[in-house]
């Protein structure tokens, strides 16, 4: 894995990761019971944007780490999501004779 499949790796984990934190722990103007004229009754109150931020950006360092790791090391490849068999044999497979 290069740089920049890392970097990309870790863009969509944090994305991931980000609309699954959005939602946890959210109070709606309607639930606390003061509506801001305009909004509707299901808009945030008090986002806490600054700390689910920070909570993605852990997991999503804890989750690249595990999934480099898993792929740096060789026990995820290309040909582990090759359900159809249309990909070429890698040359390290044409080597072994597989």
């Amino acid at each position: 894995m290069g740089v920049t499949s890392g970097i990309v790796l870790f863009a969509v984990l944090w994305f991931l990761v980000l609309f699954v934190v959005l939602p946890l722990r959210l109070t709606t103007q309607g639930e606390a019971g003061h509506v801001v004229p305009g909004t509707p009754e299901g808009a945030p109150e008090g986002l806490m944007m600054r700390a689910k931020l920070r909570l993605t950006t852990w997991i999503a360092a804890i989750l690249w780490f595990v999934l480099a790791a898993a792929i740096l090391s060789g026990a995820i490849g290309i040909g582990d999501i090759d359900w159809l068999g249309r990909l070429p044999p890698a040359a390290s497979d044409a080597a072994r004779g597989e």
